[in-house]
């Protein structure tokens, strides 16, 4: 359920609200909007919804409680309804304005990396993507450079001042890699390991979150549901496509995912 303050509501107000949430033994998450204060209530209600909304509402300040239906919370129009505006270095994403990532699928070699940053950064694009770590269906396929890859992003930001994205697999890797780049990328298949996408959401770093080929909308929400309720709201959403009947392309990309998720 969301707790929306009133607009006059001071912040004694909300702390008195966030506390009774918490005695209640649910966990408050609150969003500042520019016009009130929406507190979203999660954990298990179960029976005590109706009590536990009409004790809420009786709270000072308190303008309205909301039930919510949806499994995805803090991460809906309803808690937040301005959108996720993400700004790393000279690049912000989420504004309007088009956001093109570009650079090699595999950092390969210093030279390759530089060359094809030089390349982007004239051609336009606005953040710079190579991969350090890769995942491989095959033990025997190229791994990826591990740091030294991370060592030449941070040259090639360097150089061209493209902020840099690049993938993370495992925790162990997350302090490391943040240390590197500037927004963090979970790789298709780590999209429901969701022990991994809470330790992501505790990085000082926005997240690119990639859907898993075989992920529904919903699933890939609840993904996000996951980053954001960790404590890290700065979510980008990729759609890198879905496995369909189609054989002629690897991934179909589904566009309609697109306005629906905006929505």
């Amino acid at each position: 359920m969301f707790v929306v303050m009133a607009a006059t509501a001071s912040e004694a107000e909300i702390l008195g609200v966030k506390s009774h949430i918490l005695a209640e033994g649910m966990t408050p998450y609150d969003h500042v909007g520019v016009e009130r204060t929406v507190i979203a209530v999660v954990g298990e209600v179960g029976p005590r919804k109706a009590v536990l909304m009409g004790r809420l509402s009786a709270l000072p300040g308190v303008e309205s409680v909301t039930p919510i239906s949806r499994p995805f919370k803090l991460t809906s129009r309803e808690f937040r309804a301005e959108d996720t505006v993400i700004r790393v270095g000279d690049a912000v994403i989420g504004d309007g304005s088009l956001t093109i990532m570009a650079g090699p699928c595999s950092v390969e070699s210093r030279e390759q990396l530089l060359d094809t940053a030089r390349f982007v950064a004239k051609a336009g694009a606005t953040v710079l993507r190579g991969g350090a770590f890769k995942p491989r269906t095959s033990p025997y396929s190229f791994q990826g450079l591990g740091v030294e890859a991370l060592r030449y992003l941070a040259e090639a930001r360097a150089e061209t001042r493209l902020p840099v994205v690049t993938e993370v697999m495992e925790p162990s890797q997350d302090a490391l890699v943040a240390d590197y780049a500037d927004i963090l990328r979970t790789a298709t298949v780590n999209l429901q390991t969701f022990s991994r996408l809470s330790a992501v959401g505790r990085v000082a770093r926005p997240v690119m979150l990639k859907r898993g080929y075989g992920a529904t909308i919903e699933e890939w929400l609840m993904a996000a549901e996951y980053v954001v309720s960790s404590g890290n709201p700065n979510v980008i959403l990729c759609d890198s496509g879905i496995r369909t009947f189609e054989t002629y392309t690897r991934n179909t990309l589904d566009l309609g995912a697109v306005p629906l998720l905006h929505h």
